[in-house]
């Protein structure tokens, strides 16, 4: 009995050192995987709609999915020019939030703290993006 007592508490004390073991692995690996995180999606309240962000520099995109053959599957841009020369992009300087309103988004500069509005549209002339001064 005392050895099945002991052999037992070995597996335990094991299986918890290797479960530590592979958790910090984890989550060094998820650490390294978001630093060097450039594109993010950011879902919309239209089903089928998300905002796609080079959160280096602000560019962003609207993508459209469909679970059906004749559904719309495209991407279009929304903002094509940088918001800061390349010099000053970093990795995880733009961050997206979503507003009350369906169509527009709050673009924030982590860095130097411009905010922009962000609206997306199905229609070209209904997309903007400018800053909130």
């Amino acid at each position: 009995m005392k050895t099945n007592f002991l052999t037992m508490t070995f597996v335990l004390i094991s299986i918890a050192s290797y479960s530590q073991s592979t958790t910090k692995q984890s989550n060094a690996q998820q650490k390294i995987i978001s630093e060097n995180t450039i594109y993010q999606l950011f879902p919309t309240q239209n089903y089928w709609t998300f905002i796609k962000l080079d959160n280096r520099n602000g560019k962003m995109w609207q993508v459209h999915f469909s679970v059906n053959e004749d559904g719309i599957q495209t991407e279009v841009i929304l903002n094509p020019v940088p918001l800061v020369v390349k010099d000053k992009e970093v990795n995880g300087r733009f961050n997206l939030y979503p507003t009350e309103n369906i169509y527009n988004f709050l673009l924030i500069d982590q860095i130097d703290g411009n905010v922009y509005q962000v609206q997306w549209s199905m229609d070209a002339k209904n997309r903007i993006i400018i800053p909130i001064k």
